[in-house]
């Protein structure tokens, strides 16, 4: 596997998180009744970034948590025998809320079916908006995000991967070539 292509560096990484904060601020007409929800592991990170560039632009308080989907996968028995479950931190009410949930790239929507399928054992939303930092296509499932960072055509022989600082180091968004 190589790099193919670099899309986004650490500026545009944030200059898409900021445009994101913005659109959503405006879609909702500020920050009453809104939470953010991250999908472990990058989603978590982006959503907290995301929460900080919101209060940057709106003084807002936003609560913000970690969802785990694990079992609540498709693909349960294939990913491993023994799947690591991580703590799912939801510690505020989501009921009648606007739920902004958050992950780091939208493929074929499997991931985003799970995150409902979750969401939904945590109370009744009034609303779930989906923030993805990339868009590569693909679907299997009809989810669409209502907030996308960049939209990048990938070839199925391709991996779109986003590298943040608090686990990769770095900040970047590259596509790996199979």
């Amino acid at each position: 596997m190589k790099e193919k292509a670099k899309i986004l560096d650490k500026d545009g990484v944030s200059r898409a998180i900021m445009r994101i904060a913005h659109e959503i601020l405006e879609k909702n007409k500020g920050t009453t009744g809104i939470c953010v929800i991250g999908i472990r592991n990058r989603g978590v990170y982006l959503a907290q970034r995301l929460v900080e560039s919101i209060k940057r632009i709106d003084a807002g308080d936003v609560p913000v948590g970690a969802l785990d989907i694990t079992l609540y996968r498709d693909d349960l028995t294939l990913v491993a025998s023994q799947p690591i479950v991580h703590k799912t931190e939801i510690d505020f009410d989501i009921n009648a809320k606007i739920v902004v949930l958050v992950d780091d790239v939208l493929y074929t929507g499997r991931t985003i079916r799970a995150a409902l399928d979750a969401l939904i054992d945590f109370g009744r939303p009034k609303a779930i908006q989906l923030v993805a930092l990339i868009d590569r296509g693909h679907r299997e499932l009809p989810v669409r995000a209502d907030y996308v960072g960049k939209n990048i055509p990938t070839a199925q022989n391709e991996t779109v991967e986003v590298r943040l600082e608090e686990c990769d180091g770095k900040d970047e968004v590259v596509i790996i070539e199979k």
